[in-house]
């Protein structure tokens, strides 16, 4: 009898073992409760079991999980839960009783006899298993109140390690959440120079997927056509990188994006990128990672580069006009000379309208900042006789160039349109003045109005040397002017046509151009709403 006793210690303690192993192998806080729960129920042959957590924060118990207890059931045993401390088990038994054949007339469930077990690990209370019986009441003999003991500590070690593991996976989650949602580009490095993290916005920035970037060498994925700083990451690395004190390691160049119609960013575009690289050291002061912040220069670079040309275009725009001004002014002044009446009328002509032209200069300056702040608007007319426009700058026009055979035809029935008349007017100023700088041998330049359901246009076509393929993705930007040495020779800033299409937009209109399919030159074609 003495021998089958012990027998059955043994084997009680092999199989609180057995589960002690099992939960505190998990790690999932849901299973290790699941575990926990069924094992308990079974060590006391209870019929259901329940498993309520404590929470420091506010100092109560709360249902983590439940076996055995329908889910409709459960908000019956809050009373076992209400005023009791999660680390004393003290008490009164008539209490407990009494709450629980409450509970028992409520749910229907038969429960006679409660076992609490209370799971402390390291002196800090992690909280309940509340084992519940039903038929003849139960003695728990002081061997498994032993055992039922050590399984409680099992078990609260293995509760709070998957807190623990929790905790550190949602703030893992928060992380990769940061670096994922992060505005510039992030990357991680391993020892190896291969990447191992490569969020969306880096994607965008270098054209590549992050499932095609991770796992690759640094190497392979930035290839600099241009380097603008002294070494790359690799050169630094093979000079003792990272030094005391200097930590931090920024490169910049340029990088192909490479051509991928399937990927929005990859357009085989040339992109400046600055990287700043910063390791990340172990104990013993070995790196054990990289990790880079990237951003992306290209817009910057642009802006710069045009701010280099605002400044050359404009001094050299203002230059020629007051230099013909001062010129001609001292001219006239010279007491040495006695000027005819026509040469000084002639003079005063040219001076007049240098001083045109540098006031249409400063004009275009200032519609290109008011657009640049925000502030453009127009001076709407309801009925602007688009027509009429026309005619008066082509007009105008005639008169000063006899190359040129400016021919307008529109329909005798031309609506009037919603717009501003005096931005209208400097959109055809712009156009047909372009039409004839750029045709130097004259010809014909045709403006044609036609009317559409929706929409009219106007379109002016002339016979000049035309826009090459390289050069017209960039014909409405600012500052912009054909490169060949008929355009360097005429004057400019490149602002015409950048504040055509902002003009035309702002009356909910679009303009665009197209070679002549018939004959040399250009017709750039405008519409605007009928309404």
């Amino acid at each position: 009898m003495a021998y089958g006793l012990v027998d059955v210690r043994i084997l009680q303690r092999e199989y609180l073992l057995a589960i002690s192993r099992a939960i505190t192998a998990e790690l999932d806080l849901q299973d290790v409760l699941r575990l926990i729960l069924r094992a308990a129920v079974e060590l006391v042959a209870g019929k259901a079991g329940m498993v309520a957590l404590h929470h420091p924060e506010t100092d109560s118990l709360r249902v983590a999980a439940v076996y055995g207890i329908p889910a409709a059931m459960v908000d019956h045993f809050a009373p076992l839960l209400r005023d009791i401390p999660p680390v004393d088990t003290s008490e009164p038994e008539a209490e407990l009783t009494r709450r629980l054949q409450t509970i028992a007339r409520r749910s229907n469930l038969g429960f006679t006899q409660m076992v609490r077990l209370p799971m402390i690990s390291g002196g800090e209370a992690i909280g309940l298993i509340y084992v519940f019986l039903s038929g003849t009441p139960y003695h728990l003999p002081s061997e498994a109140a032993s055992l039922l003991g050590s399984f409680a500590e099992q078990a609260a070690i293995a509760v709070k390690n998957a807190r623990l593991y929790d905790q550190v996976n949602k703030e893992k989650q928060r992380l990769d959440a940061i670096i994922q949602q992060n505005a510039d580009g992030v990357m991680i490095l391993d020892r190896s120079l291969r990447i191992t993290v490569f969020n969306r916005a880096l994607s965008r920035m270098v054209g590549r997927l992050p499932e095609e970037a991770i796992g690759q060498p640094h190497e392979a994925v930035f290839k600099w056509l241009l380097l603008k700083t002294n070494m790359d990451l690799h050169e630094a690395l093979a000079n003792g990188w990272p030094l005391p004190g200097a930590a931090h390691l920024y490169v910049e160049g340029d990088l192909q994006r490479p051509y991928d119609e399937h990927l929005e960013a990859a357009d085989g575009r040339r992109v400046s990128l600055g990287i700043t690289y910063a390791p990340l050291m172990d104990a013993d002061g070995r790196m054990t990672d990289i990790i880079a912040n990237v951003r992306d220069l290209t817009r910057y670079r642009e802006e710069e580069a045009l701010q280099k040309t605002f400044i050359s275009v404009v001094s050299h725009e203002l230059k020629t006009p007051v230099s013909i001004i001062k010129g001609y002014a001292g001219t006239l002044r010279r007491q040495d000379a006695h000027w005819s009446p026509e040469i000084i009328q002639d003079s005063l002509a040219v001076i007049e309208e240098e001083a045109d032209n540098l006031t249409d200069l400063i004009d275009s300056l200032l519609e290109v900042s008011r657009l640049q702040a925000g502030t453009f608007n127009l001076e709407v007319s309801e009925d602007v006789q688009l027509d009429r426009v026309v005619e008066n700058t082509a007009r105008k026009f005639g008169s000063q160039s006899n190359k040129h055979t400016i021919s307008v035809q529109f329909p005798q029935d031309f609506p009037p349109i919603w717009g501003d008349e005096r931005r209208l007017g400097q959109v055809m100023n712009n156009l047909i003045g372009n039409a004839i700088k750029y045709s130097p041998d004259g010809g014909e330049i045709l403006i044609r109005g036609e009317l559409h359901p929706q929409h009219v246009t106007v379109a002016v076509r002339d016979s000049g040397i035309g826009i090459p393929d390289h050069e017209q993705h960039r014909i409405f930007q600012k500052f912009s002017r054909l490169d060949n040495a008929l355009s360097r020779k005429t004057e400019g800033t490149g602002l015409g046509l950048f504040l055509c299409k902002a003009i035309i937009e702002a009356h909910n209109g679009r303009i665009w151009f197209h070679k002549n399919p018939d004959g040399p030159g250009t017709t750039f074609t405008f519409s605007l709403p009928r309404n």
